[in-house]
């Protein structure tokens, strides 16, 4: 039997960031081995782990990868247990690794193509491999929710906190002004990019609701039609990111300050953390 000394159990505790005994039990298990207590030590994380895959995940974080030239954008979400984790550096830096990864490569269906595939920080480990460590450290479970890639220039923008996030899909324009477009579907939750992407029948429902209240104004017949247009436009400045006012500058329109900038919006992905939809 192999002498396990204090110097190997702190190497290993250091390599793997799990608790003294358990090193040393895996040491000494392994007969001082250290690549088989670490392989000892992971597939007992990951039996661990296993027990462990209905726990709730209501928290976690979203990250974005974004470039114009050449033209990409990605978004993914990332629960996991608790608050903490969600904000752990190295957690922070899995989920923005997931963004890059399915951003550049060569894109995935689901997420466990995604979690296949390099990792783009830590060279020889895939994905896969950063998160079973993290799990077997931490001991959360750690769930990739939704994964998005667009195929065109996008820009974007996440929240500080990570829990809402935005990838825009443009032609022309600047990184800066993506942003800031960003910011503005964050903070004014637009649910269409223009009046023609709007469910018709939520407008038909709209107007009928205006036409209504005209009436029973007493309002003539005859200027009822453009009474409800002209209410529409209220109507539409605060459900078309194009219509609604700048937050940076309310005397324009989102549509028209990206004009001026040679920009075309050609649409937009909001997410919330845990929400279903990306409205």
């Amino acid at each position: 039997m192999a002498e396990i000394s204090a110097a190997m159990v702190k190497k290993l505790r250091d390599e793997t960031q799990l608790p003294m005994m358990d090193c040393k039990k895996a040491l000494t298990e392994a007969n001082g081995d250290m690549e088989a207590a670490k392989q000892a030590l992971r597939e007992k994380g990951l039996k661990f782990m296993d027990g462990r895959g209905d726990r709730a995940t209501e928290e976690g974080r979203l990250a974005i990868y974004t470039s114009q030239k050449p033209g990409v954008g990605a978004i993914v979400e990332l629960q996991v247990e608790s608050a903490p984790v969600a904000n752990n550096e190295e957690v922070v830096q899995l989920v923005n690794d997931l963004a890059k990864q399915l951003a550049t490569g060569p894109g995935a269906k689901t997420a466990d193509e995604l979690w296949a595939q390099p990792s783009p920080s830590q060279k020889g480990k895939t994905l896969k491999d950063i998160k079973d460590e993290l799990e077997n450290k931490i001991r959360e479970v750690f769930r990739l929710a939704r994964i998005h890639r667009i195929d065109a220039p996008c820009g974007g923008y996440v929240h500080f906190d990570g829990k809402t996030g935005v990838l825009l899909q443009i032609e022309g324009g600047n990184e800066t002004l993506a942003k800031d477009i960003s910011m503005h579907i964050v903070a004014m939750r637009p649910s269409a990019n223009s009046t023609a992407d709007l469910d018709p029948a939520v407008v038909a429902k709209e107007r009928a609701i205006l036409t209504e209240a005209a009436k029973a104004e007493g309002k003539p017949a005859n200027i009822i039609d453009k009474m409800v247009d002209g209410r529409m436009k209220n109507f539409y400045a605060e459900q078309v990111l194009q219509e609604q006012p700048f937050v940076k500058d309310d005397k324009q329109t989102v549509g028209q300050v990206a004009k001026a900038a040679g920009m075309t919006i050609k649409g937009f992905t909001r997410w919330r953390l845990g929400e279903t939809s990306p409205a």
